[in-house]
């Protein structure tokens, strides 16, 4: 069955909220997909790529077309807990104290170079990320209920930055690697930037802005994406046999993926199905989401990291060592 003829549907406002982006963002339909996909699912994307990749537009252009607010936050290593979370205000009228809700308290929050800031920063995160709820002394305050955390990473730069830990990293749907454009591509980009430049402005009107009731009928939908048994039992096996290594990964891994990767695997090959306009999910959807759903839940070995080798060489062997359905 094909999905694509459902006039006035969550799916017809997404693939229009898509291709926009895809006019405002050249050369990374990649990034934009998995940025929709973790809108989606409800999750989180850490993207990580070179300085100059649109990262940072990718996320303010898609903030512009969903009824919601935005805010991003530069972190560093002076950077405080309070100040992603919040912190207490003195009320000098009456004595009292009252909680001022920090940049995380808005529905599209972009974490800017997360590495730069201690783990004591990186921390306030994970509640808000797992748990979409904030806690201050004794009290806690909910997230709304729409709530997207992207957080960039530069590879380049190393001096200075401060590697996610493991928890942190699990809290993350997708962990995506942008790369540069091509010619094509490039030349596209120097096309929209002098337009912008002759128009005086590089602030686009999207036809019309993505509401959140939108959004949330498109998450229930994804429910009824149909999974086939053995494509199910697919996505175990893979995420089982990073834990129990053969061949290869057996040097490669110390640790494998957690039940967090089975279920970001599950809702991220469902979300590819229904923007390809399908109700059924093929083994083909989880091969193709499967590097960006592990590339941060594998932990590589003391021996693989010192031969160069990467977690998106053990997702080719795994790939390779788990049978197709």
């Amino acid at each position: 069955m094909n999905l694509n003829g459902i006039a006035g549907g969550p799916q017809d406002h997404v693939r229009e909220l898509t291709s926009w982006l895809r006019n405002r963002i050249i050369g990374q339909e990649a990034l934009l997909e998995r940025l929709v996909m973790a809108l989606l699912c409800g999750g989180h994307l850490l993207v990580e790529g070179a300085p100059g990749l649109a990262k940072t537009r990718a996320i303010k252009e898609l903030a512009s077309a969903v009824e919601g607010d935005f805010h991003r936050i530069q972190f560093t290593p002076d950077l405080l807990p309070s100040d992603v979370t919040g912190t207490e205000v003195y009320r000098p009228q009456d004595g009292s104290f009252k909680f001022q809700p920090g940049p995380v308290f808005h529905n599209l929050l972009l974490a800017d170079e997360i590495n730069r800031a201690p783990a004591k920063v990186q921390s306030a995160l994970l509640e808000a990320m797992a748990e979409h709820q904030v806690s201050f002394g004794r009290e806690t305050f909910s997230l709304p209920e729409l709530f997207l955390v992207m957080a960039t990473q530069n590879p380049i730069e190393q001096e200075g930055t401060y590697p996610l830990p493991e928890a942190q990293l699990d809290r993350f749907l997708m962990h995506v690697k942008v790369d540069y454009p091509d010619a094509e591509s490039e030349a596209r980009i120097l096309e929209l930037v002098r337009s912008e430049t002759a128009s005086g402005t590089s602030v686009a009107i999207p036809p019309s802005r993505l509401s959140q009731a939108t959004i949330f009928a498109a998450r229930k939908s994804l429910l009824a994406i149909h999974m086939a048994e053995p494509v199910e039992r697919y996505i175990v096996e893979l995420i089982m046999a990073t834990r129990q290594q053969t061949g290869e990964l057996r040097e490669w891994l110390d640790f494998g993926a957690s039940p967090r990767g089975t279920i970001a695997l599950d809702q991220c090959a469902r979300s590819l199905a229904w923007l390809d306009g399908r109700d059924y999910v093929t083994p083909e959807d989880v091969q193709t989401i499967l590097g960006d759903v592990l590339r941060h839940r594998l932990i590589l070995s003391f021996s693989a990291e010192a031969k160069g080798v990467t977690t998106d060489d053990a997702v080719r062997a795994l790939l390779e060592q788990v049978a197709v359905p």
